[in-house]
């Protein structure tokens, strides 16, 4: 215990870069007037240093000292707060009685500046000791008394982290936050400081374990060099109670083993997973596990050799029983080569989890878990509840939810997805006809299974914000939080998060919670909207707006779109049948038009764009007004968050000021881009004359060019009017000019470009040969989001100067000076009367 005493220090750096995330310690209002609330002194019961137990006392000694400025000495006092196991506490004090517990669970009892803290075992008095320090940091000194069990068992988060960088997906897939915090140049990192750190964030949130690698995994981390180095990322995980887990390639046996197959029924081949399983828990004796993706996108399974999914984990199952570890089965599984839509219209990747997994629930081992994502298809920003949960009724599951956003703007777009899980967690799947939440399934309680819960795709990187953004931290906060208890609030999950992360100035925290709440619809509107998917480039980087891409792709996100009709059939009766794997009274809402929500009209039915909704509005017309909603909406935010100037730190100010002044630009790229398309597509013009009319817009193309010349886009719709312009040659300076006929006045001048990842070209703007401002094409810097070398809906991006000072007459001027492969691209230039969006 006398290495405590070390502790008692000044609290966090003051730097607000966003690498303390919520467990900043910051100074609460009023601190010192609030000693005699809190405990003088702190008692650690059986702690060995490194265990979750010591880390508990490391954490009360800096938390009350950040957050209120009083040092706790070591050893009991008149006001002591007492951390510890219930066993440890109840050996000290035999007569004593303590609320049950299951694992992880704690206890937390807070009167008059005594504090008592007891876990179920070590991790659960870690995990109390972070709530009642949350509690401290909101600025509650009040007494209370607190028993809380988490709601399942799993609450795992999973990376999808290389063992080294390039490649189509660089050092993290789906990751827009930097570099593997765990792997570079084909090894572990020797550096696992960032590791720690992160281990820290998520025990206060929760979560007890992390699977660190790729589910497209490289048989090369089974090596023994990268065996000691998973050891010793187990090792920063240890002090804060996160077991690490492991993504496995199945096909490792032959790629790494020298044998000459992978067959899971082959007995050699389970002899030498038995021996890699053996070594690894030998460095790591509590890994949590295995996760495990096969026959998917190409990936190894045990189909190659005709087995069963059940075959295939069973195998991993096996090797871990008697380490007492689990596997985490995906249920991913699809076959891109064989799926057609123009061959096969009953086609469906969304039929294919219950396809395959049909007839096995009895078949799994008992340390077998399903994974299973939230939707049939992939992270989008809406799907109905995969039908896969109401089918395990003997097999364990967990509900993979996507904490990056992969589908959902990347980081770049903000959007706040608790209300859209709760939602999906909430959802009544009244298997036989009886409340079946989703929560109540991945819990266990539904189907009286012992395993089960969540498994969240981070995807965290080297940069301070974590994930490469302040704000999308709320989703990391909100999703370990909603796996402990699934029935809190979006809004209080929020409100929580926004107090800790940046304090208690009542008009940050309300335009913050604004902001996220709204961000969610705001995108589903100006994206993808009445369930037709997100609408992004299915080919490229799931980024940027082609809703062309949805069709005739192998990977089967389909929209069906033609000149008359879009929205997928799935119905029993004349589709695809995925309806029919629902239960019979979902089943039965999602077969017909009528009773289908108008949110899943398109995922369910293929229908004319004349189709009435229940609001009245026909599809297309829904389709453009909801566009036009969304991005309008997001236009408010940036005035409302200058607003906030010198309220909080300049750091995250301009970071998320940034932020949200390219999403709204790209706001308005969506909202063109999928009004056009399917304006073109059914001929159908908006009741409203908006879209293609754009009053105050100077096409790029219809200016006089110098060193520019005219470029057809592809796909059409993801430049104004199709084309914009690019410089003659990778060496000329372009000029596009044009003579403005406005009244004189004061007006914003937008200009929406191309930030191409080719190269940093430049752009000047000017009128009447006055300089009104320079950018350079660098966001693939700033961002995070997957880059993109084309001309096209990722790239298009927008600048704004406001408040320019115009004479009818002037001459506006853009010169563009390419650099790299970049052509220095112009979309189009609006002329604005101030507080005008076009």
């Amino acid at each position: 215990m006398r290495s405590l005493l070390w502790l008692a220090v000044a609290g966090l750096a003051a730097a607000e870069d966003g690498l303390a995330a919520w467990l900043r310690y910051a100074r609460v209002p009023s601190a010192s007037c609030n000693h005699d609330r809190l405990p003088s002194s702190v008692v650690v019961l059986n702690a060995t240093e490194g265990s979750p137990v010591f880390t508990a006392g490391k954490e009360l000694v800096d938390g009350i000292s950040g957050l209120f400025g009083k040092n706790l000495t070591v050893g009991a006092s008149n006001s002591t707060v007492t951390v510890g196991t219930v066993s440890a506490f109840l050996d000290k004090n035999p007569t004593k009685s303590v609320p049950e517990l299951i694992e992880d669970g704690f206890h937390l009892s807070v009167s008059k500046g005594n504090v008592l803290i007891l876990g179920h075992n070590e991790r659960g008095a870690l995990y109390g000791t972070f709530h009642y320090l949350s509690v401290l940091a909101q600025g509650n000194v009040s007494d209370y008394t607190l028993t809380s069990n988490p709601d399942a068992p799993v609450r795992w988060v999973n990376h999808w982290d290389n063992m080294q960088d390039g490649g189509t997906h660089g050092s993290v897939e789906r990751g827009y936050g930097g570099d593997s915090i765990f792997f570079w140049d084909g090894v572990i990192r020797p550096d696992l400081t960032r590791a720690g750190q992160y281990a820290r964030l998520l025990a206060s949130i929760g979560i007890n374990a992390a699977v660190v690698n790729n589910v497209n995994a490289n048989a090369s981390i089974l090596t023994p060099e990268n065996m000691d180095g998973l050891a010793r990322i187990a090792n920063v995980f240890r002090p804060y109670g996160i077991q690490l887990g492991l993504s496995l390639n199945f096909a490792a046996p032959q790629l790494l083993g020298g044998l000459d197959t992978f067959d899971p029924l082959d007995a050699k081949v389970a002899t030498w997973w038995q021996g890699i399983t053996d070594n690894l828990y030998k460095r790591i004796p509590d890994m949590a596990g295995y996760l495990v993706k096969a026959n998917s996108e190409g990936q190894p399974g045990p189909m190659t050799y005709n087995r069963t999914l059940a075959d295939g984990a069973n195998l991993f199952a096996k090797t871990l029983q008697k380490h007492g570890g689990i596997i985490l089965f995906r249920a991913f599984v699809y076959d891109h080569r064989s799926l057609n839509q123009t061959l096969d219209w009953k086609a469906d990747r969304a039929n294919a989890a219950g396809d395959y997994f049909r007839g096995l629930d009895d078949k799994f081992e008992d340390n077998v878990v399903i994974q299973i994502k939230y939707g049939p298809i992939d992270f989008q920003v809406r799907e109905p509840v995969s039908p896969l949960f109401s089918h395990l009724r003997k097999t364990g599951a967990t509900i993979e939810l996507q904490v990056t956003q992969e589908y959902l703007g990347q980081q770049a777009h903000v959007v706040y997805q608790a209300p859209m899980w709760k939602e999906i967690l909430d959802f009544d799947m009244r298997v036989d006809s009886q409340e079946t939440r989703v929560r109540d399934i991945v819990s266990g309680k539904r189907f009286k299974r012992k395993l089960g819960g969540y498994a969240g795709v981070v995807n965290v990187g080297t940069n301070t914000t974590w994930l490469g953004s302040h704000l999308a931290m709320a989703n990391l906060y909100a999703y370990g939080k909603l796996a402990w208890d699934p029935k809190e609030t979006s809004v209080g999950l929020l409100r929580e998060w926004t107090t800790l992360t940046f304090g208690f100035d009542q008009k940050v925290n309300a335009a913050i919670e604004k902001i996220q709440m709204e961000s969610w619809p705001a995108y589903e509107n100006y994206t993808g909207n009445l369930g037709i998917q997100t609408l992004t480039d299915i080919l490229l980087g799931h980024y940027g707006p082609n809703p062309a891409s949805q069709d005739g792709n192998p990977w089967g996100q389909w929209t069906r779109a033609d000149s008359d009709t879009l929205g997928m059939d799935r119905t029993v009766k004349n589709g695809t049948g995925f309806a029919g794997q629902y239960p019979p009274e979902i089943a039965k809402m999602y077969e017909e038009v009528e009773t289908t929500p108008d949110n899943l009209l398109l995922w369910f039915h293929h229908v004319p764009y004349t189709q009435k909704l229940k609001s009245g509005k026909t599809v297309i017309q829904h389709f453009y007004d909801a566009h036009y909603a969304g991005s309008s909406l997001v236009q408010k935010w940036v005035p409302l968050w200058e607003s906030l100037k010198g309220r909080l730190d300049d750091e995250r100010y301009e970071h998320i000021l940034f932020r949200l002044v390219y999403q709204a630009g790209h706001a308005l790229v969506w909202r063109d881009s999928i009004n056009t398309f399917y304006f073109n597509k059914s001929s159908i013009p908006d009741e409203l004359g908006r879209v293609g009319n754009h009053k105050y817009r100077i096409e790029a193309e219809d200016m006089k060019l110098e060193g520019y010349k005219s470029y057809l886009v592809s796909p059409f719709e993801a430049a104004s009017k199709f084309h914009c312009v690019v410089t003659e040659t990778n060496s000329t300076v372009g000029t596009a000019s044009t003579t403005l006929q406005v009244e004189t006045g004061k007006y914003d001048l937008a200009v929406n470009y191309y930030d191409m990842a080719l190269g940093n070209s430049t752009w000047s703007l000017f009128l009447d040969d006055g300089l009104v401002g320079k950018w350079k094409g660098d966001l693939e810097y700033e961002l995070g989001r997957a880059p993109s070398p084309y001309i096209d809906g990722h790239t298009a991006s927008r600048i704004t100067f406001k408040s320019v000072s115009v004479k009818k007459g002037s001459t506006l001027k853009i010169v563009g000076q390419p650099d790299g492969l970049e052509p220095a691209p112009i979309d189009y230039v609006s002329i604005l009367p101030e507080g005008i969006i076009d």
